[in-house]
């Protein structure tokens, strides 16, 4: 097995001494590059930001942005990142440096006053001023958004790509000036250039230091044999919730076994019934790819988390923690979809509804593995994601409400409804479903339904919301959407 090394600003390193659990921000800070910076250590505030080359959806390579502080550096084995250190380029001996152009936007249009967080927002900016469609999505009129909050400015800079980078001094408005500033790469830039290349290869993995390791595999049947072998291992794909748990409470594993490169797990097939999602596929990479032709999980993205976050983040790992907050499970649900479950004897297909079983329990044995998620054919037509959290990005759920119907001839023929928030897991509204179907889409069928609806899980009283609010939100949420679609039809 060759030793683990990666590739920081073009100059190839090892990753040891550092432990199986280090960050990489740790690993940078540890060599001198100490613009990646702490604030948060859990994915909130992007001052940790760097650029990793990933598989591209336009092009061979993407330059995508994500959070140091969340990524074990030993799941770098094998890859190239840069900085904000290697943004700019370095002139003859002697000579200084020549700011990268999202560097000298930001210098000249004030975005920076204590200078923290500029080196994360600089890192997520480049990987929009990057993006190979940017200039597609460009908007004479900056102050406009549309209904997913997406608000792209004259060069199509796409502001979503900040959510996840917070500024306490400085003010969001010189930011955004300098991100609708930025123009295009010139044929010379090298990082431009670096996109026409296929990003790294993916790497076996067998990294240990002392009673601990970091192992990756080359194929699902290696990996699978090796999750029997360890079934208390703990399975890693973006590390958005693991890395959290390392940071915050400390948490150690005597062995991590990372699948996000698997490529049994980074498949996306739209079959005649069905689409299949590779589980390892983050949330960015589903939503270019996808494009809107699944518009519920087109309405969900944009509201789950950041854009730092879902760079990283996968349906695999969201439905894996069996979080009963999670955004993607009520979505799911209401599009019925079913989780294909992979073992060393075998797969399985199990129906999302009947996944969960209790706080943080599925029905997911030890040394299986989420391989996709399905999603039938056809899709409904009517459909909404509601997220009721106290931010309108980039925050956690007090309540999300995902909707599905089939409306024909103003009857309700089908409605799929998925909860997150109101119980132990994420849940169906069979009750409410049934008040609906075969009924009416009007007023008096929506109120009564939402009365009904109300009272669906067993909401709680937390620091996010109490139980009263909860209930009140599921049925303001179905009044909303009738309000929206008043006069559905089917497609």
């Amino acid at each position: 097995m060759v030793a683990a090394r990666i590739t920081v600003n073009g100059k190839e390193a090892p990753i040891s001494p550092a432990t199986p659990h280090t960050t990489a921000l740790d690993f940078l800070r540890e060599r001198g590059l100490t613009g990646t910076k702490e604030g948060c250590a859990e994915g909130e505030c992007g001052a940790c930001s760097v650029l990793v080359a990933r598989p591209g959806v336009n092009k061979p390579t993407d330059w995508v942005a994500v959070n140091a502080c969340l990524v074990p550096v030993a799941a770098l084995d094998g890859q190239e990142i840069i900085t904000s250190e290697g943004l700019a380029t370095s002139g003859e001996p002697g000579t200084p440096s020549t700011l990268h152009p999202v560097q000298e936007e930001m210098a000249v249009r004030g975005g920076s006053q204590c200078g923290y967080c500029t080196p994360g927002f600089v890192c997520s900016m480049a990987a929009e001023y990057y993006r190979p469609d940017r200039c597609a999505h460009a908007d004479p009129d900056p102050d406009s958004a549309d209904d997913t909050g997406h608000e792209h400015g004259p060069n199509g800079f796409d502001l979503h790509a900040l959510s996840g980078n917070l500024c306490r001094c400085t003010g969001y408005r010189p930011i955004r000036d300098a991100a609708f500033a930025v123009g295009t790469p010139t044929d010379d830039d090298p990082l431009a250039q670096r996109r026409e290349q296929a990003p790294p290869a993916p790497v076996a993995t067998e990294y240990a230091q002392g009673d601990s390791a970091f192992l990756r595999r080359s194929t699902l049947a290696e990996t699978l044999d090796l999750l029997r072998e360890r079934p208390g291992a703990v399975v890693v794909a973006g590390s958005t919730d693991w890395g959290v748990e390392v940071n915050i409470r400390s948490r150690r594993a005597d062995c991590v076994v990372a699948v996000d490169r698997l490529p049994e797990l980074r498949a996306l097939r739209v079959e005649s019934d069905h689409i299949e999602i590779g589980a390892a596929l983050t949330l960015t990479e589903i939503e270019r790819r996808l494009d809107g032709d699944v518009p519920l999980l087109a309405e969900l993205f944009p509201q789950f988390a950041s854009r730092l976050i879902r760079n990283g983040a996968t349906l695999g790992g969201n439905l894996g923690t069996g979080s009963p907050i999670g955004d993607s499970p009520p979505a799911l649900l209401a599009l019925e979809a079913s989780l294909v479950l992979a073992d060393a004897d075998g797969e399985r297909e199990v129906p999302l509804a009947d996944y969960f079983t209790g706080y943080r329990q599925s029905v997911r044995r030890a040394g299986e593995l989420i391989r996709a998620v399905r999603i039938p054919l056809p899709l409904s037509p009517v459909v909404a994601f509601h997220k009721i959290a106290k931010r309108r990005f980039d925050d956690i759920s007090s309540v999300a409400v995902a909707f599905a119907l089939d409306v024909e001839d103003g009857i309700v023929r089908k409605a799929r409804i998925g909860l997150g928030g109101v119980a132990a897991t994420p849940i169906r509204a069979l009750d409410t479903e049934a008040a609906l179907e075969g009924r009416p889409w009007t007023a008096e069928t929506v109120e009564a339904a939402a009365r009904v609806l109300r009272g669906e899980g067993t909401p709680m009283d937390d620091h996010r919301a109490s139980a009263l609010y909860r209930s009140a939100m599921l049925g303001q949420s179905l009044l909303k959407l009738h309000a929206q679609t008043p006069e559905a039809v089917s497609s």
